[in-house]
């Protein structure tokens, strides 16, 4: 089967409109109002010929009434058509943003609550865009778009009743122009869709590689490689640029071509209506108002034909929002939920890996932690020590075996619930761009005396004290104004606000100074107290007093116990402890991703 035959037929557009009613097809009292003022903004437009055929007809040597008329009517009509238009958009702008803000909310509901896998297949940017900069420009321009659609829909068939009771031999030729008109709007149409969908991609391609040369400056600038990275923006850059130019020629082709099409039926008509006139057919006053009626005709048909633009193009936007909607699976979760879990861990047969061809990660893992127990895990880069941690709150999951928490297997825990009995300080600390108080009680509600009791345990009372704001300085983005023993200190803090009953401490000192590491380990000590902790490190001071010490190679437990045993066991672990750890551990054992 080809990809061709393989590929779904493209939605028609009623039906990708049906996917958009859920977010716009309310409040309801609104919709009245826009169709209301729509429908009498349509439907005056016949008047103003109409007012123009009675001004030449009986005003002009019979002054059939009073000069004041004309001026309260002419002026009365276009007010009456100004306070509908303004009506109508005024409703549709509320309908606009309160689907947007609806559609917004639900995408960033999603991502909340996504299965882990999306965020590895899909950069921050491009859903950063999707949910920020898609949905708004997508929305605002297919709302304003479809009011464009029903107002000059309207005003279309409003002039062309007006035209068939004038004269419907006339109107005839007038209604060739349609087909024509159908036809250009449908083959643009449908080109502009596959080019405002090719767009989207290559911005995301684009946005994607601004993201990595601002996360990487370092790296980059480092090695040199401004050029080559300037040379990949702009391959992607040039990219979009062609595809905007292909959307821009589409788009433009729409109204030279409708109005060529209009200048046609207007020069048959009124080439038809001054012969006709020659055996003294109808009058001046006549004549005009179907000329007037005609001409208007123009705009509102060209309308339609620059609509088909922003509809395609606000209707591409909002589906993609919809699709990210549809496509992000939620994580999977059991019903067991408890306050405050004992702390007792069970590894059952773990195996895990990343790829069904890949070499495991973890082997046939089997490990029993008792409530309370300080257990370190040790071994060569790769063993996969922060692999086994992820696991536990179920940021990966195993594709072997299972872990048990208090006896009961982590997939049948709601996982909110199981995500509760864990604090986790690792060496990469991250930190939202709030205050020093909201990221220590983040996710719980904010106790400031507790706080001040967190951040004192933490040994980051003094520093905080000192600030302008104190606990409610903005940390900014990710807490770069703090040294990184700083922001270990409120990441332990945060630990210890949360007070879970499981603690992972994954590499949390292994770039610090010795000052910093001694107020880090300071704070590490009182954090773990009365919880089972488990500790990830590559220094010997982290570990040596820990209950058990695990140690790993290739994704097995090759040894375990106290430091001591280990010690004058003469294995692996005795030879990292003279090595010193982290320095030469890597070169010791086959190296298998974390």
């Amino acid at each position: 089967m080809t990809a061709t035959q393989n590929r779904a037929p493209t939605p028609s557009f009623v039906q990708r409109m049906s996917r958009v009613k859920p977010y716009f097809g309310r409040p309801y009292g609104l919709w009245v109002v826009v169709v209301i003022a729509t429908i009498v903004g349509g439907t005056t437009e016949p008047l103003i010929p109409y007012l123009m055929k009675l001004l030449v007809n009986r005003g002009f040597g019979q002054h059939s009434f009073p000069l004041w008329v004309v001026p309260c009517t002419v002026i009365g009509l276009f007010a009456l058509r100004g306070v509908t238009g303004f009506m109508a958009q005024m409703a549709l702008t509320r309908i606009a943003n309160s689907g947007i803000f609806k559609l917004r909310t639900e995408m960033f509901q999603k991502l909340q609550n996504a299965q882990m896998q999306l965020f590895s297949q899909q950069s921050a940017s491009t859903l950063a865009n999707t949910v920020v900069y898609e949905v708004q420009t997508g929305s605002n321009q297919l709302v304003y778009a479809l009011l464009s659609l029903s107002k000059d829909g309207l005003s279309v068939v409003s002039l062309l009743v007006s035209l068939l009771l004038q004269n419907w031999k006339l109107t005839l030729i007038v209604l060739f122009l349609f087909p024509a008109v159908a036809l250009v709007m449908k083959t643009l149409s449908a080109r502009l869709y596959r080019i405002t969908k090719a767009s989207q991609t290559a911005t995301d391609e684009l946005a994607y590689v601004v993201e990595e040369n601002v996360l990487a400056h370092r790296t980059i600038r480092l090695h040199g490689a401004q050029t080559s990275q300037s040379a990949r923006f702009r391959g992607f850059s040039d990219g979009l640029r062609r595809l905007a130019m292909k959307s821009s020629a589409a788009s433009a082709a729409m109204t030279p071509l409708t109005q060529m099409l209009g200048a046609v039926a207007v020069s048959a008509v009124v080439t038809i209506a001054l012969w006709q006139s020659q055996d003294g057919a109808g009058n001046v006053g006549d004549f005009l108002q179907f000329v007037m009626s005609m001409l208007m005709l123009l705009a509102p048909v060209k309308h339609l034909a620059d609509v088909a633009n922003p509809i395609t193009r606000g209707l591409a936007a909002v589906e993609r929002g919809l699709q990210l909607i549809d496509e992000i699976h939620t994580e999977p979760s059991g019903s067991h939920a408890v306050e405050r879990a004992r702390g007792e861990l069970q590894f059952d047969a773990i195996t895990l890996r990343y790829a069904d061809d890949a070499v495991p990660a973890l082997d046939q893992i089997n490990l029993h932690i008792a409530p309370g127990e300080i257990v370190a895990f040790v071994g060569p880069s790769g063993a996969g020590k922060t692999s086994l941690m992820n696991l536990l709150p179920r940021f990966i999951l195993p594709t072997e075996g299972h872990i048990l928490l208090d006896g009961v297997r982590t997939e049948d825990w709601d996982i909110q619930s199981l995500r509760n009995q864990f604090a986790m300080v690792s060496q990469d600390v991250v930190m939202l761009n709030d205050s020093v108080a909201a990221n220590v009680a983040l996710g719980r509600e904010l106790d400031r005396e507790r706080v001040a009791q967190c951040l004192e345990a933490a040994n980051l009372s003094q520093h905080i004290a000192s600030l302008p704001q104190g606990m409610d300085t903005l940390v900014g983005h990710n807490a770069t104004q703090f040294s990184g023993g700083q922001r270990q200190r409120l990441a332990i803090a945060r630990a210890l606000y949360k007070d879970a009953p499981i603690l992972i401490l994954d590499e949390a000192t292994s770039a610090l100074d010795n000052e910093s590491e001694r107020l880090v380990q300071e704070a590490l000590q009182r954090l773990m107290t009365g919880r089972t902790t488990l500790i990830v490190a590559h220094r010997i001071s982290t570990i040596e007093h820990a209950d058990r010490i695990v140690v790993m190679s290739g994704g097995q437990i090759v040894e375990q116990g106290p430091h001591a045993e280990l010690v004058r066991q003469q294995g692996l672990y005795s030879r990292l402890h003279r090595l010193g750890f982290g320095e030469h551990a890597s070169g010791l054992a086959p190296q298998v991703a974390v």
